[in-house]
């Protein structure tokens, strides 16, 4: 059965009856914070409700038993005499389209949204996809409070959905924006529905889209491992021009990080640069006599996993007691801010730089702000994973939806067009041949020797 949100109006089966909290209109007021002794009657005549439009708006209410409780959020609609005085400014302030724009532009009206994820409690793709759509709607709140105005619906459409099947509710084709699907088999369908009906399709995790190449409504925010690779080679050539590299075999069988290290290794000799070669087992003076005591050294591995990291400072630890006046740089893989816990001290020490397409300050102060507000809205903490879903969900909405709202059907994801800066996602999206875009945005994180955690966005 499909999950509806009409009008920021979640339905959501009893599987997820903590997320009944959230559930309001498109055009609800703001979020009260329950005082003790206050009442379902109280609170909506001093806000000018009848208590049926406070309990369509929270439709929590409506279960046997509930007891409204001090410290408790509900949605306090406008009363539906009254229209959204929102709506009122969005219609008074949006720029009048040209003349070639369609009377129907959606610079002048609610940015209708569709969400076709996964979201259900049957496994972790599930679990990862609420808490993304959750997101979504916290950045929907946000909107709000700067005029824009949402309808969103979503659809759950778990991995063996017929997402066809999805596609031929009504409601779908009156989208303006897509968001989904998760999985890479569903993306044909939902390609060619979008080049159909001249929907914009934001593909959120998936990397295998061949139809980025020919459909122009397509963007995706995630490039597949050679391109990625490709522009992480691109990005540590520029930074450590003048380095001396040195590759660390860590004899890990396992590791798939050798696409990355050779194509890296034959970049490098194609431009004429000289590279040395090492193992983690070689004995101290074999494993020194891979670095340069005149350049600085920039350290490769090739694993991401967390023993053969141990082991590198180990190995790194004594060369560096024995060779004081030696630099060396430490490039890792994402897979390594797991691990900031516990290396903390020599990340700062060997100024370790680490690609990513996503970061999540914990420190930040936007940070904090969306933890804390997510445990308001839903009463739970985020997921402990990375990336942090609920701001992804957030980064991608806020970009897009606020991006549709400022150029309509005109919106292209270009660098500095949203004026929007990501808590996590760092988003521009560059044309694809003729077809659609894709988010070519990298970033290194660097912990440096002075303590400071800092990204450098490329």
């Amino acid at each position: 059965m499909d999950l509806r949100l009409r009008h920021c109006a979640l339905l959501v089966a009893a599987l997820f009856a903590a997320d009944v909290a959230f559930a309001q209109t498109a055009a609800w007021k703001e979020m009260h914070k329950v005082k003790r002794k206050e009442t379902i009657f109280g609170i909506a005549k001093d806000n000018g409700l009848t208590v049926e439009e406070l309990m369509e708006a929270n439709p929590e209410m409506k279960q046997p038993g509930y007891k409204l409780k001090k410290g408790d959020f509900i949605f306090i609609p406008y009363p539906k005499a009254a229209p959204a005085p929102q709506a009122q400014a969005q219609a008074a302030s949006a720029p009048q389209p040209p003349a070639a724009q369609p009377a129907d532009d959606m610079r002048r009206r609610a940015i209708r949204v569709g969400v076709m994820l996964p979201l259900h409690d049957i496994n972790g793709d599930g679990r990862r996809m609420v808490e993304y759509y959750r997101g979504v709607l916290m950045a929907c709140d946000s909107l709000k409070q700067e005029g824009v105005s949402v309808d969103i619906r979503a659809w759950n459409v778990p991995e063996k959905a017929d997402i066809g099947k999805t596609l031929r509710d009504k409601d779908a084709a009156r989208c303006d924006l897509i968001i989904g699907p998760l999985y890479s088999t569903q993306v044909k369908a939902l390609s060619d529905f979008a080049a159909a009906h001249g929907i914009k399709v934001l593909i959120p995790f998936s990397i295998i889209a061949p139809e980025l190449s020919s459909n122009p409504n397509l963007f995706q925010v995630y490039q597949n491992e050679a391109d990625y690779n490709d522009a992480v080679i691109a990005r540590f050539l520029e930074r450590f021009a003048g380095h001396h590299v040195v590759f660390v075999d860590c004899n890990d069988a396992s590791s798939k990080k050798g696409s990355f290290t050779l194509g890296l290794r034959r970049r490098m000799e194609t431009m004429g640069r000289n590279y040395s070669i090492t193992n983690l087992q070689s004995a101290e003076d074999k494993f020194a006599k891979a670095f340069s005591t005149d350049l600085p050294n920039v350290v490769v591995l090739n694993t991401g996993r967390s023993p053969e990291l141990n082991i590198a400072f180990a190995k790194l630890n004594n060369f560096s007691t024995n060779n004081p006046n030696a630099k060396v740089t430490l490039f890792g893989y994402t897979e390594w801010m797991m691990y900031t816990k516990y290396n903390l001290d020599n990340y700062y020490k060997y100024n370790v730089h680490i690609p990513a397409a996503f970061y999540t300050n914990p420190l930040s102060s936007k940070t904090a702000r969306i933890e804390l507000k997510y445990r308001w809205n839903f009463h739970e903490d985020m997921l402990q994973a990375l990336p942090r879903f609920a701001i992804t969900g957030f980064d991608q909405a806020y970009y897009f939806i606020k991006g549709l709202h400022l150029y309509g059907d005109r919106f292209v994801g270009a660098r500095g067009t949203v004026g929007y800066v990501p808590i996590q996602t760092p988003l521009h999206f560059e044309r694809v041949g003729s077809g659609g875009y894709q988010n070519k945005s990298i970033l290194f994180v660097r912990y440096s020797p002075e303590h400071r955690i800092e990204t450098i966005n490329f």
